[in-house]
């Protein structure tokens, strides 16, 4: 992958678009050095012209304004004609265009709010922000998906999300709020008092709001004890009611933490979709990405799973891991349409500053892995076609190898309404333990407010009271 100095120029351009430009540029050029003093390239952005210099040669492209429907029709003309200077200088194209933002299905759902028809929305796409065919047809379909399940958009309906930060070791790729459980053990029932105090006084600030998705996350919730999971989840019932919510999630990601017993505590609290979370059906992988459990363990959390009776399972998959290929993901998802889950969320690799991954290898094994992950995306959008699963919800990282997306592929009526909020951004999602970050919507403003819980565990437990402020600010007096 080739390496760039470049020289960008903002001439009668706003500041703030610089980083945008950047960011599309590295789509192109992940290890671009701009601001070099003796560029490769100088690029020169102007309102109407953009001049690419490269090799002693000068390219002029006009900039001419088209019908986007958006709230920056110049940022985005600009963005194309960059796009297609980039396009000839490096011969390749960007599946996704001139579109950096990790959430492209609101476009969509903003070209549908203004009446277009989804072959319109398809259509535009491909022509106003460059989107390769199957992208374009991807976002549309499940933009269409999601407006049909999210019917109620009045921003009364409100989602409760309780964070477990602790998992049975932590993956090389993890980025999240995840400590080693035998480490944290000791914390374990001080933060469970702490994140009980947290969930009783903010009960008050919720009344008369609809209550649609219950899901705990973390880590892995399952690192729990079965009597600290039915402490919890009684604390949850008594103070929230669980019958009340539309839908109940609790992630069992790491096989090695599901048992019999485990598995009981959630069905008998009304759990009604967890997630069993191989990322690979390799074992070398598991081992050098540190998951630390085997493939049999998968199948044998999987057959519990059903053998207690639930019948909305997820599981997750990473594409692009390190020293796999096209043929271990074709054999992977080969294993998971034997298992049958009611959903899949298929991720591709993104390489957070947080992880192990990026602290060894920074973004270089992004770029190797990036030929390859067009081909295991196509595989896994097959197999899940096979199964009867259709994307449903859908979104887009940094440091993504590829420049990829994730998507969440179910069967009809099995989709986690709480993935759909918590991308789309049109409720509010009430966020409860270390590392939570509640998001208040405020629909007649169509504006969303953050109010982060503190990460580090022993911070939590130390300053809860300060984090219940937090979320009283917002939702009382926002």
């Amino acid at each position: 992958m080739r390496t760039a100095k470049i020289e960008l120029l903002l001439q009668g351009i706003e500041e703030r678009m610089r980083y945008e430009l950047q960011m599309l540029i590295r789509e192109f050029l992940p290890f671009a050095a701009f601001d070099a003093p003796v560029p490769d390239i100088r690029i020169t952005i102007r309102q109407d012209q953009i001049l690419w210099e490269e090799n002693g040669v000068t390219q002029v492209r006009p900039v001419v304004l088209m019908e986007d429907h958006s709230a920056d029709p110049l940022k985005n003309r600009i963005k194309s004609v960059l796009y297609d200077l980039l396009t000839g200088s490096t011969g390749y194209k960007v599946p996704w265009g001139t579109l950096t933002g990790v959430r492209p299905t609101k476009i969509a759902w903003s070209l549908l709010d203004l009446g277009f028809t989804p072959t319109e929305v398809k259509d535009h796409m491909q022509k106003a922000y460059r989107l390769s065919e199957d992208k374009a047809d991807l976002m549309t379909r499940t933009a269409v998906r999601e407006r049909s399940l999210m019917s109620d958009r009045s921003g009364n309906d409100v989602s409760v999300y309780i964070g477990i930060p602790f998992c049975p070791t932590r993956c090389a790729y993890c980025s999240f709020v995840s400590y080693d459980h035998r480490s944290y053990e000791k914390l374990s029932e001080a933060y469970m008092e702490a994140l009980l105090h947290e969930l009783e006084a903010c009960a008050p600030m919720l009344q008369g709001r609809k209550l649609q998705s219950f899901y705990m996350g973390g880590g892995t919730p399952t690192t729990l004890q079965p009597a600290q999971m039915d402490r919890l989840l009684t604390a949850v019932d008594r103070i929230y009611g669980l019958d009340s919510f539309t839908e109940r999630t609790v992630e069992a990601g790491r096989p090695d933490t599901i048992h019999p017993e485990i598995l009981r505590v959630l069905k008998d609290h009304g759990i009604d979709r967890i997630s069993i979370n191989p990322q690979t059906m390799h074992q070398k992988t598991l081992d050098l990405i540190g998951r630390y459990h085997t493939v049999e363990d998968v199948v044998r959390a999987y057959e519990l799973a059903r053998k207690e009776g639930f019948d909305n399972i997820n599981m997750d998959l990473i594409l692009g891991l390190p020293e796999e290929t096209v043929d271990d993901v074709s054999a992977t998802m080969e294993c998971v349409r034997a298992l049958g889950p009611d959903s899949l969320t298929v991720h591709t690799l993104a390489i957070k500053r947080s992880s192990k991954f990026y602290q060894e290898d920074g973004e270089q094994d992004l770029v190797a892995q990036a030929p390859l992950i067009g081909e295991m995306i196509d595989i896994s959008r097959k197999t899940a076609a096979s199964m009867g699963l259709e994307p449903y919800y859908m979104y887009r990282q940094k440091n993504m190898a590829g420049n990829f997306e994730n998507v969440g592929y179910s069967q009809p009526r099995k989709e986690c309404l709480y993935n759909i909020e918590i991308m789309e951004e049109r409720q509010s999602i009430v966020a409860f333990g270390a590392g939570g970050v509640s998001k208040i919507y405020y629909p007649t403003e169509n504006r969303l407010e953050r109010a982060p819980n503190v990460k580090n565990v022993s911070e939590y437990i130390a300053r809860v009271d300060e984090m219940i402020e937090r979320k009283r600010k917002e939702l009382l007096h926002g």
